[in-house]
């Protein structure tokens, strides 16, 4: 699964992807920046390696690497030396930019599927990319995946407090539907547990979809 968000240019800019095992170490910064407590990098590894009914994602903004690309570059192109030819100048090679960048991850997200049931276990995002409707993209990511895998339904868990994330997640149809009392270890706060209508209800569908052409038309003019 692969969503691309093209720009003015026809130039991609943000890219949602698997979740790889060398994605990891940046997935574990993002989270400890996004929340007070966290899972361990193998939690992750296990995630990805053991469990066959999860599904993970991560958001790429591909002009951050496009920038690492340029910088490398630029510090790369020799200096001119007049008192040497450049023949004689030491030379160095060009430094490797992997493909799969890892400082171009700015969130992640997932969930498991349980029978018929899209339990999403997490969406974060880097503090210095919120508000700018790239969570939606990877609640909307999320949704599609569970489209993809046979769910009927989508439910997760959200902090009382959270107010931001339960708007964000009423306007894609989750219903409060109980409380989860003193889930969170950090606070001992409560959960609203929050449920989506049968996601293939053509009423359901439509509005997904409406609402994902929006966003997506949003994100290209950024």
């Amino acid at each position: 699964m692969q969503v691309r968000v093209r720009q003015k240019g026809k130039k991609v800019r943000y890219v949602i992807d698997r979740m790889t095992m060398l994605d990891v170490p940046r997935v574990v910064e993002i989270e400890r920046l996004a929340y007070p407590s966290t899972w361990p990098p193998s939690a992750y590894r296990k995630e990805l390696q053991d469990n066959r009914w999860a599904h993970y994602v991560v958001l790429r903004d591909k002009q951050i690497a496009d920038e690492r690309v340029a910088t490398v570059q630029e510090a790369d192109k020799p200096r001119r030396n007049r008192l040497f030819p450049l023949s004689l100048l030491p030379s160095r090679p060009v430094a490797a930019v992997p493909s799969s960048d890892l400082a171009s991850i700015i969130g992640f997200a997932g969930l498991w599927l349980m029978v018929d049931e899209a339990h999403v276990t997490t969406i974060a995002m880097h503090p210095d990319f919120r508000r700018l409707g790239l969570g939606e993209l990877l609640l909307v990511s999320l949704i599609d995946i569970s489209y993809e895998i046979g769910a009927k339904w989508v439910t997760l868990e959200v902090r009382v407090s959270n107010y931001t994330a339960q708007n964000l997640y009423r306007k894609y149809g989750f219903r409060e539907e109980g409380l989860r009392h003193r889930y969170y270890s950090d606070n001992n706060e409560d959960a609203l547990i929050m449920w989506t209508e049968e996601i293939h209800a053509p009423s359901y569908k439509e509005k997904f979809q409406e609402l994902k052409t929006a966003l997506l038309k949003k994100l290209e003019t950024q």
